[in-house]
């Protein structure tokens, strides 16, 4: 029996467990980089592997270490996240959140139970592995730079010298086809950042506009003015999204307020954009808001960077995953997208893969309810290939590693 035969075995005996643990995850989900509860679970389920076992100083993370009996002092790090969103959940599942206004609607209840998973089957198989695998369990994905902050505490280094590898997998509600596979080398997904801006205008009496400052007025005309901006100033072919998310002002119809304020997203894929979008939307806001007497602050706060794959890294999943379920259940990425995700700290450190994996459990995949939703749902199924993958990517990258340290020295 192959190596792959009897980690499918493996996992097919504990995916009862699997699911019944992303279930507990999924009814008591938490917020933000401390994360108590879920890391209890988890160290809970992760006792008895015989991993070498440390939690975050400052975030309540769980790095474990696996030794393997054949290693060479290569180590591969697989990275699962740990928190939820403020989302009130209206799936109406039997194991829905029993937190008011907070759901897992992102998977990531899903990510931590694969890597579970895969850190039992990678267990039993010790004994063979040319290699050391680190298990980064992350708080803090949703904003919050989680993976910084491990990086900032050792993860990289975790198991001795720095990582040689790096992978990590989300899951899809939508977009993607149940148990279907997707990633691409290069950039695969855009930085992120914000915007806030603060207008100072001067109250009054609605019925008597010129007698005040109307902040609202120069927020409307600086929305307008930043979607034109941005089809004037970029190429289409170096992508900028910008999308304002909240708007703060007044109190009463006939009420000028003193200020008012808007923040934004901002995702752009090149470095170069990344720098130019702030200085342009500065000036813009700066403009506006001189033409009409007033005074504004604008806040351009940088968040994460774009995440770029190893080309050759991500070459090596799609060949892992075509291995492992047949060609048709992996799919190139055609497009980078605009999502955002931390994990691209880790790959500006080390060379690896992030990959998505299709999760929907309704047919029509492409319309379903997508993660953030309050109504994103996740098959249990695709756990058992997830984790599968997690475990194949490991053993096969480490022993990779091994015959090119072996070619080093012949």
């Amino acid at each position: 029996m192959t190596i792959s035969s009897t980690l499918r075995t493996d996992i097919d005996e504990i995916a009862p467990e699997i699911v019944e643990l992303r279930h507990r995850l999924h009814r008591r989900p938490e917020i933000g980089l401390q994360l108590p509860e879920t890391q209890a679970t988890l160290l809970d389920a992760l006792d008895g592997l015989g991993l070498e076992l440390s939690v975050g100083k400052s975030v309540t993370s769980i790095t474990g270490v696996l030794r393997g009996g054949r290693s060479t002092g290569r180590a591969v790090l697989l990275r699962g996240d740990m928190d939820a969103l403020p989302v009130q959940e209206r799936t109406g599942v039997p194991f829905s959140s029993e937190i008011d206004g907070v759901m897992h609607a992102c998977g990531h209840d899903l990510h931590m139970a694969m890597l579970v998973a895969g850190a039992r089957v990678l267990s039993a198989q010790r004994e063979s592995l040319e290699g050391d695998v680190v298990f980064m369990f992350q708080p803090g994905e949703e904003g919050w730079d989680g993976a910084q902050a491990m990086i900032d505490e050792g993860v990289l280094t975790a198991a001795g010298p720095m990582v040689s590898a790096a992978f990590g997998m989300h899951v899809r509600s939508g977009k993607t086809a149940n148990g279907v596979f997707t990633t691409r080398g290069g950039i695969m997904m855009s930085s992120s950042s914000r915007l806030r801006v603060t207008v100072q205008g001067r109250g009054g009496h609605g019925s008597t506009p010129h007698l005040g400052r109307d902040p609202i007025s120069a927020l409307a005309a600086m929305i307008t003015s930043l979607q034109t901006m941005v089809t004037r100033r970029f190429d289409i072919f170096d992508p900028v999204v910008l999308t304002i998310g909240t708007i703060q002002g007044g109190t009463r119809s006939n009420i000028i307020p003193d200020t008012a304020g808007f923040e934004a997203t901002v995702r752009t894929f090149s470095h170069r954009n990344g720098d130019l979008i702030g200085e342009y939307m500065t000036d813009v806001c700066e403009g506006v808001a001189r033409s009409l007497g007033l005074e504004v602050d604008v806040a351009y706060i940088r968040e994460y960077p774009a995440t770029v794959n190893d080309k050759a890294s991500a070459a090596f999943v799609g060949e892992v995953i075509g291995d492992l379920f047949g060609d048709d259940q992996f799919e190139p990425m055609e497009h980078p997208e605009s999502g955002s995700e931390d994990f691209s700290r880790v790959l500006q450190a080390v060379p690896g893969s992030y990959m998505m994996l299709g999760a929907s459990v309704y047919d029509d995949h492409a319309n379903a309810p997508t993660n953030h939703s309050p109504l994103a749902q996740f098959d249990d199924a695709v756990m058992s290939r997830g984790a599968l993958v997690h475990a194949e990517l490991a053993i096969r990258s480490l022993a990779n590693l091994s015959a090119d340290s072996e070619k080093a020295l012949a």
